[in-house]
């Protein structure tokens, strides 16, 4: 199994202080063990097979939570839960124009408020159009990591970052895009870089 990068950050302390703690109090020491393990589990990397047919595939593992029109595009967000596979996907090929961070707050991923959240907004140039993938943090993550930077050239499906505990990622579609090419909705649950969320005919 793979891990997304910043693992042992988190992971080796709560192992280390297991160890100690099985000899001194071994309940503590269960409960570090169990706290490792699930570090472990949240930076789960598996291997992902982008599907042959086309569209633009979802940024993220989890459920939908936005699809809406601004400003003449459509976006679409997908919240990404607790359980979910954090590490994030490129839901088209083509190249980073620019990748920028934006400070903010830290309000819960799935609510309204959580457009104010600190971000890092992903512009990609493609045969398609523009798009734009943004990794927003949620209430508890702290720390988004970008995998890109401009002028690179990705291709679908390919890993672009990921955030540690809890989040949203949004795919923003060119202008060319409309609601009825969306074809997914809201609640569904979706996977990174696997499940197409829009497709043009």
């Amino acid at each position: 199994m793979q891990f997304a990068p910043g693992y042992r950050r988190f992971a080796l302390p709560a192992f280390l202080g297991a160890a100690v703690a099985a000899v001194v109090f071994p309940p503590l020491g269960a409960a570090l063990l169990a706290v490792g393990a699930f570090v472990l589990w949240f930076f789960r990397d598996p291997e992902r097979s982008p599907p042959d047919e086309s569209g633009v595939v979802a940024p993220a593992d989890g459920r939908v939570s936005v699809i809406r029109v601004e400003d003449g595009r459509v976006r679409v967000g997908v919240f990404m839960n607790v359980t979910d596979v954090h590490v994030n996907r490129t839901p088209v090929s083509g190249a980073v124009s620019d990748v920028t961070h934006r400070p903010g707050a830290h309000k819960p991923a799935f609510s309204k408020d959580s457009d104010r959240n600190e971000r890092v907004d992903i512009e990609l140039d493609t045969d398609a159009g523009d798009h734009e993938v943004s990794l927003i943090a949620g209430a508890f993550a702290r720390r988004i990591h970008s995998y890109v930077a401009p002028g690179d050239e990705l291709v679908r499906g390919q890993k672009l970052g990921h955030i540690d505990f809890g989040s949203r990622a949004d795919v923003l579609l060119p202008p060319e895009y409309g609601s009825e090419d969306v074809v997914v909705e809201k609640g569904e649950s979706v996977r990174a870089g696997e499940t197409v969320l829009a497709r043009r005919e």
